[in-house]
């Protein structure tokens, strides 16, 4: 049974500096790093993503505490090496977030939502000129994060290329790029080329769909999430309809396979 709460924030710091306390503390949260958390908070992150696509709210609650302590003990980390705390990385949160929201702290008027975002976008280009170098201005490319996941980052790359006009007019000639870069796959597999070049003309052509998402006001990551879900749907009702039957998946029921899918599609 958890002890009683109600818990605060300094609980929570308390609670990790326990738990990295040499003298007592857990061993396993005593070896841990910034690198050897990362695969831990990124996983909690797509956790929350997860609760939220399922409209899980009880689910969505427990996953943000988790994420948030992934945040806290990463701050521990750093304030154990002498580089932030905790309090530190609060402080400098709220002054961002007052600084890039003048509308609501300043009295700057700004008529709707586009016209914030546009602010904000402005507010950080900013901000990377700030801290670029008078020798090597900064590119409209810069700061978009490598270790996002790769739909997510083509499309903030492809806004960011937009910003500058570098762009496609109408979502109509983004779907002739798509096609082109499908008939190109079509010649790999025709010509039996080397797997480096098959690998470039796969990422063409994802790259090409991401950007006909975006034209079309689609987020590509949530688009493939949901076509996952609906794959992860139709296949268990696959499986339950062979199992129904006392069969099993495999090359030889593949004409029962395709006409459960299209039943489960029905169904849907």
């Amino acid at each position: 049974m958890d002890p009683p709460g109600p818990y605060r924030i300094e609980d929570l710091l308390g609670i990790l500096a326990r738990l990295r306390d040499p003298d007592g503390g857990c061993p396993w949260d005593l070896r841990q790093d910034f690198r050897s958390l990362l695969p831990y908070t990124l996983e909690e992150a797509y956790e929350v993503a997860e609760a939220i696509d399922q409209g899980d709210m009880s689910a969505l609650s427990g996953e943000l505490g988790d994420l948030l302590f992934q945040i806290a003990f990463q701050a521990r980390l750093g304030e154990e090496g002498g580089y932030f705390d905790f309090h530190q990385v609060v402080d400098a949160l709220c002054a961002k977030m007052i600084r890039r929201h003048p509308h609501v702290f300043a009295g700057l008027e700004l008529e709707d939502a586009a016209a914030v975002s546009a602010h904000w976008e402005r507010l950080k280009a900013g901000e990377r000129a700030a801290k670029a170098s008078e020798e090597e201005p900064p590119g409209l490319l810069d700061g978009v994060a490598q270790a996002l996941p790769a739909l997510a980052r083509a499309e903030k790359l492809q806004r960011r290329a937009a910003r500058g006009g570098f762009d496609w007019d109408q979502p109509a000639e983004v779907l002739d790029k798509v096609r082109e870069e499908v008939a190109e796959c079509a010649e790999i597999l025709a010509e039996g080329t080397h797997q480096r070049e098959r690998l470039h003309e796969i990422g063409d052509l994802l790259f090409a769909t991401v950007n006909l998402a975006r034209h079309l006001g689609v987020d590509a990551e949530q688009a493939l999430r949901a076509a996952n879900h609906r794959f992860e749907r139709r296949f268990r009702y696959i499986e339950q309809g062979l199992r129904a039957q006392g069969r099993r998946p495999g090359v030889e029921e593949r004409t029962e396979m395709e006409r459960l899918w299209e039943a489960a599609k029905a169904v849907e």
